[in-house]
């Protein structure tokens, strides 16, 4: 499953929780810095097993190295080149390396005590005692040092006897010194290095703690305002304006997500504004390595990577696995702004908790904002964070402020004002080719004369005069073009009744783009087509218009290959496309996909020939790609800039899940989707002849379909 950071931990008083992340916090995902640093998560399974990954994308648990099988995990936190946990059955101390990691690095006078969390620092590690499923949530805590000569020293420069007579909530590591929230709510930081922190005259409390190498972040208690202490040069100029629920810091970088919509925002030396989180979710939690930011994305537990400190590809890639939300604690009460985490929404009916102990929560903070470009559709309550929509879908007065869209430009305006219309092209080489329908009927209906009907019957084919498609188009004015397509121009018009009625096309079927009528006066030429109401797969994938959601995804190419399948085999002489494409897959009004363009060939033309149907297969496989990836066929912003180049060696290579687009929910099961890119990387294979025919890519796609998705 995937991995995950935790964004709060215990409390500070009866109703605050304080979170920490970064180098040297705790969390359900942490990473290890250094030439050896690679990336540890807990998924959710509800076993709170561990799965990690290194620079080279290895993923692996710690247990598929040796064979040992490692313990389950509550949090996790990373150090230099290592990482801690606590165990969720024992609540005792776990550390390892990925050399040889059935090595508990723990000192054997502290393996056997319980704790309730850790801070991993550049060689030391600091844990508080007590238990991270019950008991009180501050306690005293132990240190150890780790040396290049003498191994593990427990009598430390960590040592203080001060230090021994605190009680604390949390802490955090860094390079030479470790801070912590007291029982009293105050920081208090000691080691080697600490002085070097300037923080011997704070003694204000903080709910959000990070730690870099050399400094700490954290958001006071007080006036809720980011202070930064230590090496300036890690977090550069701090976002003042800015109110964090979370913190994590990498090398020369902090990141953290924001209270309101819960984004992410990054700051530090040498951070690049281009290099920005994704944009399409909001972030339950966060972590960070020397120069790459992980996330759990709210959306669907899926993590996400980038890179700060430029736009390339991050040094890792997380595995396509969810993640656990958060750390499981004894609170009955989230508290007000907060809710628990409901393990339901995974929809597996075994699966009734994250935790171990089932009587333990995951409290998360709420949302009061969306990102831009999405809406509050509901608020947030104890059991559900507030749902966040894209603006596409906005239908009423309530999202139209918050969405940006002019009351002139309302959908309930526009609905008032639209009339039925048709969409004509045309073309001066083949003559006009024109494609017909009504679109959404009036919210409020007027009887109307001299319009047709909403619905029209695929059964006949209309017979219309030129004069009347002028007049309907306003002779063809450019003022009525919707736009161009490969036969010529698309107009929309609105038409008179009294046609006449003959029998034209033969074609005709429920996935492709059926012939209503035509005209043949003048000299002219016209065809009259349905109109698809929701635009083309393009615009759904890579442009303005709603993202579609995997189920969605896997039936439009379902019903997009069963139109391809009837052009080859079902319709004498067979109809070869020759331009299968995202563009030409048009989509109905009930989000049906439907074969657009397709070609008009002449008599001479009809003998098809098997490499034809073929270049077919290929380009549908082109189309599976970029509805898997997200990606175009061609992107000059990419290398390579062909989808199928980027695609087709990483699934060769079994890595098929790099490929996946995570910018829409992934289902908890992803083995379709990879099913699915070995099929398009057989369609789209550089011999014809190992491609499969259009009848086999339908069956095949078929199967995976039947295979479903949970969510």
């Amino acid at each position: 499953m995937s991995s995950f950071l935790i964004f709060f931990l215990f409390v500070i008083t009866t109703s605050l929780l304080i979170t920490v992340h970064g180098y040297g916090s705790t969390g359900t995902i942490a990473a290890a810095f250094g030439s050896n640093g690679f990336f540890c998560a807990i998924d959710a399974s509800g076993k709170q097993e561990v799965i990690c990954w290194d620079r080279g994308n290895t993923n692996h648990s710690p247990g598929e190295i040796s064979g040992y099988s490692p313990p389950a995990m509550s949090s996790l936190s990373g150090g230099e080149g290592f990482l801690c946990a606590i165990t969720s059955n024992t609540s005792r101390a776990f550390c390892w390396n990925l050399q040889d990691p059935s090595q508990n690095l723990v000192p054997k006078a502290f393996q056997y005590n319980s704790y309730s969390s850790i801070a991993s620092g550049n060689n030391h590690v600091c844990a508080i005692s007590g238990l991270y499923y019950s008991g009180p949530d501050y306690g005293p805590v132990h240190c150890w040092e780790y040396t290049d000569t003498s191994g593990v020293l427990w009598n430390s420069s960590f040592h203080n006897p001060y230090i021994d007579t605190l009680m604390f909530r949390k802490i955090v590591s860094g390079d030479g010194f470790t801070c912590g929230v007291t029982k009293d709510g105050e920081l208090v930081c000691w080691g080697p290095k600490s002085n070097g922190l300037g923080l011997s005259d704070k003694g204000e409390g903080f709910e959000v703690l990070a730690s870099g190498r050399n400094s700490v972040c954290g958001v006071s208690k007080e006036s809720g305002q980011l202070q930064c202490f230590g090496d300036e040069t890690e977090f550069g100029e701090v976002p003042n304006r800015i109110r964090f629920i979370s913190l994590s810091a990498g090398a020369d970088h902090y990141c953290g997500i924001r209270e309101d919509d819960h984004g992410v925002a990054c700051w530090g030396r040498n951070v690049n504004s281009s290099s920005s989180a994704p944009n399409t979710s909001g972030f339950v939690a966060i972590s960070s390595s020397d120069s790459t930011t992980c996330g759990v994305r709210e959306l669907d537990l899926v993590l996400d990577c980038w890179r700060v400190h430029d736009s390339t590809k991050p040094d890792y890639s997380p595995p396509l696995e969810l993640c656990s939300p958060g750390v499981c604690s004894p609170r009955g009460n989230c508290g007000d702004g907060w809710f628990a985490f409901n393990a339901s929404i995974l929809k597996e009916s075994e699966l009734t908790s994250l935790c171990s102990f089932h009587d333990l929560n995951i409290c998360l903070r709420c949302g009061v904002d969306c990102l831009e470009g999405y809406f509050p559709s509901s608020g947030c309550n104890p059991n559900a964070d507030r749902v966040c929509t894209p603006c596409s879908l906005c239908q009423n007065s309530s999202c139209y402020g918050v969405c940006k869209i002019p009351a002139e430009k309302s959908r309930k305006h526009e609905q008032r004002e639209v009339r039925r219309l048709v969409i004509i092209i045309g073309c001066s080489v083949l003559g006009f080719l024109v494609m017909l329908n009504s679109v959404e009927a009036d919210p409020d209906p007027v009887p109307q004369t001299g319009l047709l009907p909403s619905a029209v019957s695929l059964g006949e084919t209309k017979i219309f005069r030129l004069s009347e498609l002028k007049d309907a188009t306003h002779g063809f004015k450019e003022f009525n073009e919707l736009g161009r397509g490969s036969f010529g121009f698309v107009y929309k018009a609105v038409l008179s009744d009294g046609v006449q009625v003959a029998v034209l096309c033969k074609i005709r079927h429920n996935n492709i783009v059926n012939l209503l009528g035509y005209c043949s006066e003048m000299g002219e030429r016209l065809l009259v087509y349905e109109y698809m109401p929701h635009g083309t797969l393009h615009d759904h994938l890579h442009g303005d218009l709603s993202q579609l959601d995997w189920s969605m995804r896997l039936k439009i190419m379902l019903q997009a290959a069963r139109g391809l399948d009837y052009l080859h085999n079902e319709v004498d002489p067979p109809v070869i496309h020759r331009d299968v494409k995202t563009s030409n897959i048009l989509l109905d009004g009930e989000m049906c996909a439907r074969i657009a363009d397709f070609g008009l060939v002449s008599s001479s033309e009809r003998d098809s020939s098997k490499s034809d149907r073929e270049g077919d297969v290929y380009d549908f496989g082109i189309v599976l790609l970029e509805m898997l990836s997200g990606r175009k066929a061609n992107d000059r912003e990419s290398d390579p800039p062909g989808v199928a180049e980027w695609a087709v060696p990483l699934i060769r290579k079994g890595k098929a899940a790099a490929i996946i687009d995570r910018n829409i929910g992934l289902p908890r099961n992803v083995e379709p989707l990879l099913k699915l890119a070995e099929l398009a990387e057989l369609a789209v294979r550089e011999n014809p002849n190992e491609r499969p025919s259009m009848r086999n890519l339908l069956s095949f796609l078929d199967l995976i379909v039947k295979t479903g998705l949970t969510f």
